[in-house]
């Protein structure tokens, strides 16, 4: 017995290679190329961070001029005006969703419903949302025709001033059904117990959800935010299926610009800028989020 112990002890760091040496080859190799690579010029001479100021000095990426005038502001500001807008809207949808949907008779159906929105390409997503708000032929155009909102009532993606809404506004409803499930998860886990002792004690609904279940889905809101914070980061697919950026740069986001700079311009150092920016935007969010539940 004891042999086979130290055996398997001495056997133990071979069956990590194999992934060992795919996360060198495919994570960590790409990262350290990619950074090397923002620090060259097209030729391969070293340049040190003339690329880092010529990517941020670009009115695609960072307009500093045109704040607070709108649009457009920069493919940074953008991102971060998505996250703002996006994270509390799918956050406390969602949760409203699970608390609502919690004992509901055939909820699972509902769910399944709403959860359609993650299951779907983003570049089908894309293309519904660029339908959905338009003119005479969306469900969102003519829910504000009918109220009577002709201001709304527009193509939302042919106007810089409603085009970026419009793409944060579609991804709430293909990220909400993430946060649903996350917290319809969390909610089965908290005993029954606990909310038969607040009823006898007198609590209403907002003072159970204020001292029971919003403190116990504390850990789950880091995951919930963290998780939309990397997806609003590297939002993509729905920008270059739904307008492209446009119109003149308003929807523009810092995933979408390091694309064209690599595959439309062949700005592989530009592109790898923005790559190396977004890689830091990324561990800012995570790191602290890891260490606050590593610590729990």
């Amino acid at each position: 017995m004891g042999r086979k112990k130290i055996t398997a002890r001495k056997n133990f760091p071979l069956f990590f290679s194999p992934a060992i040496i795919l996360i060198l080859f495919l994570v960590v190799y790409p990262i350290l190329q990619t950074l090397f690579l923002s620090f060259l010029s097209s030729s391969g001479e070293f340049v040190g961070l003339s690329n880092y100021s010529e990517i941020l000095s670009r009115k695609d990426i960072l307009n500093v001029e045109g704040f607070p005038k709108w649009p457009p502001l920069g493919a940074l500001i953008h991102n971060t005006i998505w996250i703002l807008i996006h994270l509390p809207l799918s956050m406390f949808s969602g949760l409203a969703l699970a608390i609502t949907l919690k004992d509901v008779k055939g909820s699972s159906i509902v769910k399944s419903v709403i959860f359609l929105g993650m299951i779907t390409p983003m570049i089908v997503a894309g293309i519904m949302l660029r339908y959905t708000f338009t003119e005479r032929v969306g469900i969102v155009t003519a829910f504000f025709d009918v109220l009577g909102f002709e201001g709304l009532s527009k193509t939302w993606m042919a106007y810089p001033n409603t085009a970026l809404f419009a793409l944060i506004f579609g991804s709430v409803w293909l990220w909400t059904g993430f946060s649903m499930i996350v917290y319809s998860a969390g909610l089965a886990t908290i005993p029954k117990e606990y909310y038969e002792a607040a009823k006898i004690d007198g609590a209403g609904p907002f003072k159970t959800f204020r001292r029971i279940t919003f403190p116990l889905l504390r850990p789950l809101n880091i995951v919930v935010i963290t998780m939309t914070v990397l997806y609003d980061l590297k939002i993509f697919d729905i920008v270059w299926a739904a307008t492209y950026g446009g119109p003149g740069k308003a929807s523009t986001v810092l995933a979408f610009e390091m694309w064209l700079q690599a595959f439309y311009f062949f700005n592989f150092n530009g592109a790898a800028v923005i790559a190396t920016l977004l890689t830091l935007l990324t561990s800012v969010v995570t790191i602290p989020m890891i260490r606050y539940m590593v610590r729990r």
